[in-house]
């Protein structure tokens, strides 16, 4: 009997050791609810949809570890107001800590009012317009601004193409589309490049032919048009209708597999700014190009690239914070610098904007061509 009392005397410490390692690990876990604010459906139904099919596959990655992300997933149904409306109902009803999204500047513009207000950090993908975190605390990008965009298309149409004059086709509906258009006129013409004239459409435009026959008059060498798919598709389609030859350039808005079906064949020949290459010799680019075919049947546009790089940032963020905290998470996401995404090397800057390279590539029958990269 004296024998099992000193062995249980010995063995207690060792279990109230193990029992409170198992108590901290407990109360260690961290449980986070995460907003998606996506675009599902309406006009800009495809861009939500990759970006929603990469956080899933993100999500599946990731499983059940430490710390764990809860993904509670809104409609925005593409327009301003539904994104207003879905972040006020993920943040007063839903409690999450942290907000992914939206897709465009305008959605972004309207979401990103109420996140700051309330106080809970909201990082977007793929929202590009300058002024969207211009001012602040609590709102930040995955994706370069357009500023740098129009930077590097100018450059490019000057530079690359030898180009001298050009006509630019903005969106009078999106944000995206004029601040990308100021950023290209700007930079064109302050290189020594010559704007004929910048034309305006609108998103309820179903035809464009008085637009493009000014075009076709004018005879510019190169045509910018930084807008959206639905749009674009048609425009180039009535291009190629016209035999217009100038050289047709855009941003990141071209990036989905619709625009070809609604171009069919017109877009080959384009050039675009983008935020990575299907092709690019990154590792973790190539594995997650490939594990997304595997799962979906289809190569991961830029939407999805960028919201798949988003959820794994705020993951970061909230492991470094040790906490489901908002405030911490915010300062956690202010403090990423050399993030390694599948879009490239990821770095905030002061403004919460992503210090990363861009892309330039080439529609072909085969898909896109890589080109050239240029960094900030």
């Amino acid at each position: 009997m004296k024998r099992n009392l000193i062995r249980n005397v010995f063995l207690f410490p060792s279990i109230v050791l193990s029992l409170t390692s198992f108590y901290m690990a407990a109360a260690q876990a961290i449980e986070v609810k995460v907003g998606a604010l996506l675009s599902l459906t309406g006009t800009l139904g495809s861009y939500g949809q990759d970006a929603k099919k990469a956080m899933d596959m993100a999500l599946e990655e990731m499983g059940k570890e430490d710390p764990k992300l809860i993904l509670l997933t809104e409609d925005t149904l593409s327009t301003p107001a539904e994104s207003a409306k879905a972040i006020n109902k993920l943040i007063t009803s839903d409690k999450v800590t942290v907000v992914i999204g939206d897709m465009t500047s305008s959605n972004t513009i309207a979401a990103a009012s109420i996140a700051e207000k309330a106080k809970i950090p909201l990082l977007s993908p793929t929202a590009t317009n300058d002024s969207i975190t211009l001012g602040k605390k609590y709102i930040f990008r995955a994706c370069f601004i357009d500023s740098f965009q129009g930077i590097v298309m100018a450059n490019f149409a000057l530079k690359n193409l030898k180009s001298k004059t050009g006509i630019v086709l903005e969106d009078s509906d999106s944000d995206y589309s004029k601040g990308l258009s100021k950023s290209f006129v700007d930079n064109f013409k302050k290189n020594g490049g010559d704007i004929i004239k910048v034309l305006r459409y609108s998103q309820k435009d179903t035809t464009f032919t008085s637009l493009m026959s000014e075009v076709r008059k004018a005879k510019p060498d190169i045509v910018f048009i930084p807008g959206f798919h639905q749009q674009v598709g048609v425009l180039l389609r009535e291009a190629k209708d016209l035999q217009i030859k100038s050289q047709f350039l855009g941003g990141d808005g071209w990036d989905t597999p619709e625009l070809k079906q609604i171009a069919k064949g017109a877009e080959n020949g384009s050039y675009i700014s983008n935020h990575y290459s299907v092709s690019g010799n990154n590792k973790k680019s190539q594995d997650f190009v490939k594990a997304f075919k595997k799962k979906y049947g289809e190569e991961p546009s830029s939407f999805a690239a960028l919201a798949y790089d988003s959820i794994y940032m705020v993951r970061q963020a909230v492991k470094a914070a040790g906490s489901n905290d908002p405030e911490k998470i915010s300062q956690k996401l202010a403090a990423i610098k050399n993030f390694d995404g599948v879009t490239g090397a990821i770095s905030m800057d002061n403004n919460h904007n992503a210090m990363k390279p861009a892309v330039i590539l080439e529609f072909t029958n085969q898909g896109y061509k890589y080109i050239t990269s240029m960094k900030q």
